[in-house]
């Protein structure tokens, strides 16, 4: 029993040695490696000064004049948030010791403030909304850039009052407009005139080829359509309007035509995308936006993107959002969708996809009243007109769309 018991502890004791051993063969290597790197020839030359734009697309070898060896991964630099940044990374160098390293970039902004304002700006006499509030101005990275009203105007008498308008964010970065404040008597005229209207035939005939699919858009104000005759006229898809939000903040609705214009056009085989109207002032926002539109839809099958149809720029200054957050929204919106397997698009017009939504890979739907969009960005579709004429709605108007294979 003894000479079992010794043996038992002479193997308990070689295995102690044994593990021992290699933890400290280990732990002699990882020694030696920390040598090797500690004492590896590092040159690496970088840009100078190290400060990249704001939300510019950029590499890490972007950052990097010369090196004494090879990257093992040029990713994508986040430039999306102001100020200081760490990067680190790791590279083979001449003697092949994967190297670590690390480097502190600045993110800056030097992009002033868009100012929406022509050379008049016209309020009615008695308006107790500020100046400042009224008129469009924003920043591409900051939410609340600082407006002031340079001059003298008294909004409750009417007359002309030169001014300057000068908005600065808080990078520093100012813009100035001069503009004539027109204080006027409101007008006793409805704006009402009379719709140029185009027939359906005809722009399907102009914009129809190989390359593309001809379709409208339509919600309550089309009134009750006849999709048999929607159908016959050619059309070939349809985007519907889902519903949208009353306000910042405010309660969900379904359009009172959406559930019958789904079943209608989807009994006569045409197909189906959506769009809903938002109110979103946060990626938040829209994320909870994005959840509301899926839980609506389960029950049908949607063949074609849902947009993202944010439009409310004549009260842009009441959501205190800059480019960046309205543009991060939209792709919130659009990624919360893609999770739940639905593809997700943008809908806006050119004016405005060219001055306020940063760059960005979103699929877009392109508002362009024209006969020939000269937008240069890319688009999956293209909203060509709102007054064409279609037999099968005899209630207003309706969009004529055009997408491309």
């Amino acid at each position: 029993m003894k000479k079992v018991f010794k043996l038992f502890l002479i193997i308990i004791l070689l295995i102690g040695l044994i593990i021992g051993g290699y933890y400290g063969y280990k732990k002699y290597q990882e020694y030696l490696e920390e040598e090797r790197i500690r004492n590896a020839i590092v040159k690496i030359e970088y840009i100078n000064p190290l400060e990249i734009e704001f939300n510019k697309e950029v590499k890490l070898s972007d950052l990097i004049v010369s090196i004494n060896g090879e990257l093992i991964d040029d990713f994508k630099i986040d430039t999306t948030i102001v100020g200081e940044k760490e990067i680190n990374f790791k590279y083979i160098n001449e003697e092949d010791i994967k190297v670590p390293r690390k480097v502190t970039i600045k993110i800056v902004d030097n992009t002033p403030p868009v100012i929406w304002l022509g050379s008049s700006y016209s309020v009615n006499v008695g308006v107790t909304k500020k100046l400042e509030d009224m008129i469009m101005h924003g920043d591409d990275y900051d939410d609340n850039p600082k407006c002031t009203i340079i001059g003298e105007y008294d909004l409750n008498t009417v007359g002309n009052y030169n001014l300057t308008m000068k908005v600065e964010d808080f990078s520093g970065n100012i813009s100035t407009k001069d503009f004539l404040l027109k204080v006027v008597k409101p007008s006793n005229s409805n704006g009402s005139s009379k719709v140029v209207t185009i027939p359906f035939e005809k722009l399907y005939n102009e914009y129809k080829n190989d390359n593309t699919t001809i379709g409208i858009d339509v919600s309550k104000w089309q009134g009750d359509i006849d999709f048999d005759k929607i159908k016959e006229a050619g059309v070939e898809f349809v985007f519907i309007k889902l519903g949208g939000q009353n306000g910042i903040g405010g309660e969900y609705y379904i359009d009172p035509k959406f559930e019958r214009n789904i079943e209608g056009f989807k009994n006569v085989g045409i197909p189906v995308g959506l769009y809903f109207y938002s109110y979103a002032n946060s990626p938040t926002q829209a994320k909870k936006d994005a959840l509301w539109v899926v839980d609506q839809i389960k029950k049908y099958k949607i063949d074609l993107p849902i947009a993202y149809d944010w439009e409310n720029w004549s009260k842009f200054n009441d959501f205190h959002v800059s480019f960046n957050t309205l543009t991060k929204s939209a792709g919130e919106f659009i990624n919360t969708l893609k999770k739940s397997g639905y593809d997700g698009m943008l809908y806006s017009s050119k004016s405005y996809l060219e001055s306020i939504w940063l760059e960005n890979s979103y699929t877009t739907w392109l508002a362009h009243y024209t006969s020939n969009t000269d937008y240069s960005g890319n688009y999956k579709c293209w909203q060509r007109t709102s007054s064409a004429k279609i037999p099968g709605i005899t209630v207003n108007t309706v969009d004529f769309d055009i997408c491309y294979k």
